[in-house]
């Protein structure tokens, strides 16, 4: 049985509007020195602070690294900025959209 959305009316599979955000968002990726000359990739431009969350679990196991979510920005611990335009584009954040 299809769910039907009390606002619309539409089928709920049919108001998946996460790819359209994605398409949409401006990411930015740098490379910040912080103390003791400590290296950190901030990932910044998120909509969704959920979005944010599930991707720095996806990104802090595929680069075997720290990290957390302030808000909503991620950031990781180490020089990842290359590796991390690529998780995006994986997860369907456009390319132009990405400055890294």
């Amino acid at each position: 049985m299809v769910d039907i959305d009390k606002v619309t009316g539409l089928p709920k599979d049919l108001l998946d509007f996460g790819e359209i955000t994605k398409e949409s968002q401006k990411i930015k990726v740098r490379e910040v020195a912080r103390r003791f000359g400590k290296i950190v990739t901030v990932v910044s431009g998120f909509e969704d602070e959920k979005d944010a969350k599930r991707l720095e679990k996806e990104m802090k196991k595929k680069l075997a690294c720290g990290g957390t979510v302030k808000g909503r920005e991620i950031v990781l611990q180490g020089k990842h900025s290359s590796k991390v335009k690529e998780i995006l584009l994986k997860d369907g954040y456009r390319e132009e959209l990405i400055d890294a």
